[in-house]
């Protein structure tokens, strides 16, 4: 059975003023949560780190959650997206190109709690 689907995303050649940009990079998030329709559970937290101004953001969900980790020194931006009820594929490539300047994006997508039952021990 599954229980979830959980979105591993690493969007690469990020312009790096916009992965410090705290409102930038939430309203990414939120872009993400509004097109795919992700109720959350309060705000969304946030911390951001001392020069070069990296960012982590966790967005508690009623169907699982959402984080953002960005590290503008490598211009790399870090998602994951955790899902218990079906979802459409998000357009991760163009909408990171389009929100963050990303010139390549990774999506791994993985399905949890497939449990595969093990082959009987051959007598």
């Amino acid at each position: 059975m599954i229980v979830g689907t959980e979105w591993l995303v690493d969007a690469e050649g990020c312009r790096p003023e916009l992965l410090s940009d705290l409102p930038a990079v939430r309203a990414t998030c939120e872009r993400i949560l509004n097109d795919l329709e992700l109720r959350t559970v309060g705000e969304g937290l946030a911390h951001q780190f001392p020069s070069p101004g990296g960012i982590t953001l966790m967005y508690l969900l009623t169907e699982s959650h959402l984080t953002c980790h960005t590290y503008p020194e490598h211009r790399i931006a870090l998602f994951s997206l955790s899902c218990c009820r079906p979802r459409p594929r998000w357009d991760w490539e163009t909408q990171l190109a389009r929100l963050l300047g990303a010139a390549r994006v990774t999506v791994r997508c993985l399905a949890r709690g497939a449990v595969v039952e093990p082959e009987p021990a051959a007598l």
